[in-house]
C-alpha cells in the first residue's frame, strides 16, 4: 500500500469511542470539527512557507528536499510558536470572548462556596 493511500485510510478510519458533542445540533459539531481541522491544515501551511521563505533568504534558491530536510532553529522555533498562538488566539476569539463574558455574569466561586456553606 502507497504512502498517500495510507494516510487517505487513517484519515477516514472511525474514531474509537463516542463523538464529542458540543452543541444541541449535529451539524455544528461536524462544522466545527471540519473547521478545526482546515485550521489545522492552515497552521502547517504557514510553517512550510516559513519554511520556504527562511530558506529562499539563507540559500537563494531551495529543492523540495531541502524544505522537508528543514529543522528550525531556536529562535525559528520560538517565532513560529508564538505566531501559531496568535492564530489560535485570532481563530478562537469568538469562543474567549464568550467564556470571558460567562465568567462576568457568573458569581465569583468564593461567593457560590460562601452560599452553600450558608445553606
Amino acid at each position: 500500500m502507497s504512502e498517500e493511500i495510507d494516510w487517505a485510510v487513517r484519515a477516514n478510519a472511525k474514531p474509537k469511542g463516542k463523538r464529542p458533542q458540543y452543541f444541541d445540533d449535529p451539524a455544528l459539531d461536524r462544522m466545527l470539527s471540519i473547521l478545526m481541522a482546515v485550521a489545522g491544515e492552515v497552521s502547517v501551511l504557514r510553517e512550510r512557507l516559513d519554511t520556504v521563505e527562511r530558506l529562499l533568504e539563507r540559500k537563494g534558491t531551495i529543492s523540495r528536499a531541502d524544505i522537508d530536510a528543514y529543522a528550525p532553529d531556536r529562535d525559528a522555533g520560538f517565532e513560529r510558536g508564538a505566531a501559531t498562538r496568535e492564530y489560535i488566539a485570532r481563530i478562537l476569539r469568538g469562543v474567549h470572548q464568550d467564556l470571558e463574558a460567562l465568567k462576568e455574569s457568573e458569581p465569583p466561586l468564593e461567593d457560590v462556596s460562601r452560599q452553600l456553606r450558608d445553606l
